[in-house]
């Protein structure tokens, strides 16, 4: 079973953001893996252990850092990976990482059953770089998906997803690309064997020259949206004491809310 899973590399969500004029700090952050693509790699890993056979390639667009979250990938099974490195690609939104993938994919000749991806980054929270790949590959894709099951002959899969007020299956055919919700599996830990296993597994770092990609098409130069400033949230003010008796404290509340909050 040939499995690609697109990682990216996020801000870990311990570490305080600070934004000054209209920018986050990056030399202030610390990076892991988007934990939804946490999901997609072990979900990768466990079809490669049912079928018995086939590879686990790893694809991450990112700058050099982005290597910390390839080695880990590796170091939890994944076989290879792909790192494009290359600044053309770099500060696209969601579309223009979509195409890259999807380029990078096309132009290597990947040969792949299935294409895996977390529900969304953690640090932009757009949820569409999966979907948006599958109709760049013209495949089919299931989002937010909390079982896989792949039918023997490879053929087809059955997805579960919840949706509000319950859950929904879906069979599509494969290949596919499967979008990683929660719940979906546990993630391993890389061991120490895996860890010293993973320095000696192909890293194969792609410009987009090397691919032939138009730069223009990718990246900052690519992208539909852009940010244009970033602010952090108003600081909460304190909260009201009302006192007196009930029925006081009530009809003070209803004057507060009416002519102050003004939400009645």
């Amino acid at each position: 079973m040939n499995s690609i899973v697109c990682v990216k590399q996020v801000p870990d969500t311990e570490i305080r953001i600070e934004i000054e004029d209209g920018q986050v700090v990056e030399e202030k952050l610390q990076y892991v893996i988007n934990p939804y693509d946490e999901y997609a790699i072990e979900e990768a890993l466990r079809l490669r252990e049912k079928f018995g056979e086939g590879q686990v390639t790893v694809l991450t667009l990112g700058p050099e850092r982005a290597r910390e979250a390839i080695m880990q990938a590796l170091a939890v099974g994944a076989d290879e990976a792909i790192h494009l490195a290359d600044e053309a690609f770099q500060g696209g939104d969601a579309y223009a990482t979509a195409k890259a993938l999807a380029e990078a994919i096309v132009r290597l000749g990947l040969e792949y059953d299935i294409i895996l991806c977390g529900k969304q980054g953690v640090d932009h929270d757009n949820a569409q770089v999966g979907i948006a790949l599958a109709e760049m590959l013209n495949l089919p894709h299931v989002s937010l998906v909390t079982k896989l099951e792949v039918a023997d002959d490879k053929s087809k899969a059955t997805a579960r997803r919840e949706v509000e007020g319950g859950k929904e299956l879906v069979e599509t055919p494969l290949p596919a690309v499967i979008t990683a919700q929660k719940g979906l599996n546990e993630p391993r830990y890389p061991t120490f064997t895996g860890i010293r296993a993973a320095r000696k597994k192909p890293i194969h770092k792609k410009t987009a020259a090397e691919l032939n990609v138009d730069p223009e098409t990718v990246g900052a130069a690519g992208a539909k949206l852009g940010i244009v400033s970033l602010s952090p949230p108003l600081e909460r003010s304190a909260g009201h004491i009302i006192s007196g008796n009930p029925v006081e404290a009530c009809g003070e509340l209803v004057r507060l809310l009416r002519e102050e909050a003004k939400v009645v």
